[in-house]
């Protein structure tokens, strides 16, 4: 094996393990959160749940019923909005 080979091979490893760590910082934040519906403001959303959303921060409106933020676990239902409070589960928006 050349050098060149060697060095694409090491980058190619490099590259597998930041994304299993990234995948891993991602399962330790979401271990100690919830998805909380309703609560994002506009283009804050952590990602999608329905019609209008993809994925972070393309909700429309402030407190998008479809949309969710991650928040620490047991709280989303206690947080209040101009529109009510959290919801653990999708709203009608």
């Amino acid at each position: 094996m050349n050098a060149r080979s060697l060095a694409l091979a090491a980058t190619a490893l490099a590259a597998l393990a930041t994304q299993a760590f990234a995948a891993d910082m991602e399962k330790d934040k979401m271990a100690n959160t919830e998805k909380c519906y309703g609560v994002a403001l506009a283009g804050k959303n952590d990602c999608a749940a329905g019609a209008g959303t993809t994925c972070a921060g393309t909700s429309k409106v402030d407190y998008q019923g479809n949309s969710w933020k991650a928040v620490a676990k047991g709280t989303c239902t206690g947080i209040k909005t101009p529109k009510g409070t959290g919801s653990l589960e999708s709203m009608k928006t």
